[in-house]
């Protein structure tokens, strides 16, 4: 949690306005999959990652679009694909990201139509 505030804090105070906004604003097609691709190599508990999704949220990211970032950090992992690699084959591994990764990107995508 606290590596998240701190990650927040600096996201809040350093990064231009419109930074955010230019690459995965509603407009842009592919904002929900770069959110979600973004979210793999990161590592965090839904609670850790709660600062960050404020402060994209704050920066103009669509509600949407944070909320597949949040669940992709939770879900999809490198942490958890070597963890899963000791019980499952890397091909069901592989089958499990992508189809995890879908249904976060068609619920990113969701929430965008609502929500706008």
């Amino acid at each position: 949690v606290i590596i998240g505030i701190a990650i927040g804090a600096v996201m809040h105070g350093y990064v231009p306005e419109g930074f955010f906004e230019k690459y995965l604003s509603a407009d842009n097609i592919w904002a929900v999959p770069a959110s979600v691709i973004l979210a793999v190599p990161l590592y965090s508990s839904a609670s850790g990652v709660i600062p960050v999704i404020q402060v994209l949220v704050a920066k103009g990211i669509p509600l949407g679009t944070a909320i597949a970032f949040m669940m992709a950090v939770v879900g999809l992992s490198f942490p958890e694909a070597m963890l899963l690699k000791k019980v499952m084959s890397m091909k069901m591994i592989l089958t499990f990201f992508g189809v995890v990764a879908l249904c976060i990107i068609f619920s990113g995508y969701l929430f965008n139509i609502i929500l706008v």
